[in-house]
């Protein structure tokens, strides 16, 4: 009896003290300090940083560091895992510089062994590199420098989620950051960065995110990204790169979701091989040297035929490429205005060939992109009509095809584009009236301009049949030819008329012309008379 009561007594105790056992976990892990090592390594890390307005004076010696300004410790073992030190601009630029961090990074940092994120951004360090140290931290999957003023890199090891936006880094880029194995994103945005890419990058197979915005670079994209299978976003606008498109592109990145060779001086055709980008969401080649047609292929990009990426799609990125996309940000041109999108950017859908030398006709085939929402082809020289059935493309909100050589109607299917709110069809050849829709007309007048359309928003009338435009009433400023008035050439008209009316039958005919001078003789020594009288 004794022997059997033991586990009934033991089952009674666990179940007795099994809340307390699971409190302690889950609500007593306020009472956990942190670790003495680490709290010792945050200190030497604030002895090195220049804090003008004391941001870090909760960092006391005998103070638990997990409840310190920008810590984060893990709910279990309370080691540091977190640094949030960035410096936020609240609307007073004054007060935003008095806050900035400066001064250098203590390598006291390699003591937080357990440290996997460090966000410096938006400070001033600018006496000082990026130490090589960083390279070196085990943990560290996130480190976030820019806007922070860094001078230089030092060589780093390894590291995975970097990113050193707008700093004052110049040069070439460091044959050093191609060591870092597994780096997954690399941000150089905002730079001064110059020369070509490293053929040794390569090397970074593993690499998802590539943004090289705002630089000085030049040359040709190497051949060697073709290594890089896993891009998701290549974005290298606004450099000096120059060359063919590179058709490896469409080849080898067939997860590629952004494309931005914006502001750049490739040249030649658009290569067809991009067509077999069916994850491709946004494409800008805009401010190029492109030349040739619009590849008839690009109804294959089956990610903007489709008006919504299901969360099945996206999970299944994320499943392959171990977490959430990288797409951080991108600079687009929508709606006539240069936008910021980041946390919707995944969301969107674009096509820009602006400002190149593109000809032909656009082709129907865009018109299956039904999921786009915005298309730009202005300054080109775009010829032939608008696709007739551009009006199934309904989630188009942003339309650009001015300044290129279109003719004939705009389509009526345009009407059915009702989240359409910018439309630009101005400078081309286009004719008759301007369908009727809610969206249509309630755009500014100069989408219209350098056509011959007419109908509202236009002050130009059209007649029965909706095509002949009725110039009667328009003037010289909306046909661009001189304005008539006809008042002026009735009087010059009956003037000439009365002159030869009277004075060509005494040209003509000589007794007449004998008649009328007797006949002022006699006039004028009556008048001569009376005055003298």
């Amino acid at each position: 009896m004794e022997a059997s009561f033991r586990p009934v007594s033991f089952l009674f105790l666990a179940f007795l003290f099994l809340p307390n056992f699971l409190f302690f976990f889950c609500t007593g892990l306020s009472e956990l300090r942190c670790i003495n090592t680490e709290r010792h390594a945050l200190l030497n890390f604030k002895q090195d940083l220049i804090d003008p307005s004391n941001r870090l004076s909760s960092w006391t010696a005998h103070g638990d560091c997990c409840l310190w300004e920008g810590v984060v410790c893990h709910n279990l073992t309370g080691h540091v895992n977190e640094l949030h030190l960035r410096t936020f601009y609240l609307g007073d630029f004054e007060a935003y510089k008095r806050s900035q961090f400066g001064g250098k990074l203590n390598p006291s940092l390699l003591d937080l062994e357990h440290l996997n994120y460090l966000d410096l951004s938006f400070n001033n360090f600018s006496a000082s590199p990026i130490p090589s140290f960083l390279g070196s931290t085990k943990s560290l999957t996130s480190l976030n420098l820019s806007y922070a003023g860094f001078v230089g890199v030092n060589e780093p090891k390894m590291i995975s989620h970097l990113n050193l936006e707008k700093n004052l880094l110049s040069g070439i880029i460091p044959d050093c950051l191609m060591n870092w194995n597994n780096l997954r994103v690399l941000n150089l945005r905002n730079n001064n960065f110059s020369g070509s890419i490293p053929a040794s990058m390569g090397s970074l197979t593993y690499l998802k995110s590539l943004h090289l915005y705002n630089n000085t670079f030049s040359g040709k994209l190497p051949s060697s990204l073709k290594n890089c299978e896993m891009l998701v976003i290549i974005d290298v606008a606004e450099n000096r790169f120059a060359g063919n498109i590179p058709s490896w592109i469409g080849h080898r990145c067939t997860s590629l979701m952004l494309l931005s060779l914006r502001s750049n001086y490739f040249h030649g055709h658009i290569p067809k091989e991009l067509c077999t980008l069916t994850s491709l969401q946004i494409l800008d080649l805009s401010h190029n040297q492109l030349s040739g047609s619009i590849p008839r292929c690009v109804k294959n990009f089956s990610a903007m035929a489709i008006n919504n990426i299901s969360n099945d799609h996206l999970n299944s990125y994320n499943q392959y490429f171990g977490g959430p996309l990288p797409l951080e940000s991108a600079l687009l041109v929508i709606k006539g205005k240069l936008l910021e999108y980041s946390t919707i950017l995944q969301l969107v859908k674009s096509i820009d060939f602006s400002k190149n030398s593109l000809s032909g006709e656009i082709p129907k085939e865009v018109t299956s992109l039904q999921g786009l929402q915005s298309l730009n082809l202005s300054y080109n020289f775009l010829i032939g009509s608008i696709p007739e059935n551009i009006g199934t493309m309904g989630s188009l909100e942003s339309i650009d095809f001015s300044l290129n050589q279109l003719s004939g109607q705009i389509p009526s299917s345009m009407s059915n584009l009702t989240f359409l709110n910018h439309l630009n069809l101005s400078n081309n050849n286009l004719t008759g009236k301007i369908p009727l829709s809610t969206q249509l007309q309630s755009l500014n007048p100069s989408s219209y301009v350098g056509n011959k359309l007419c109908g509202p928003p236009l002050t130009v009338n059209c007649t029965s049949n909706g095509v002949k435009p009725n110039n009667e009433n328009i003037s010289s400023k909306e046909t661009g030819g001189l304005e008539v008035d006809w008042f002026y050439v009735s009087m010059a008209l009956g003037f000439v008329v009365g002159f030869w009316s009277v004075c060509g039958p005494l040209l003509l005919n000589k007794q007449w012309r004998i008649m009328y001078f007797q006949f002022l003789d006699h006039m004028w020594y009556k008048l001569k008379g009376v005055v003298s009288f």
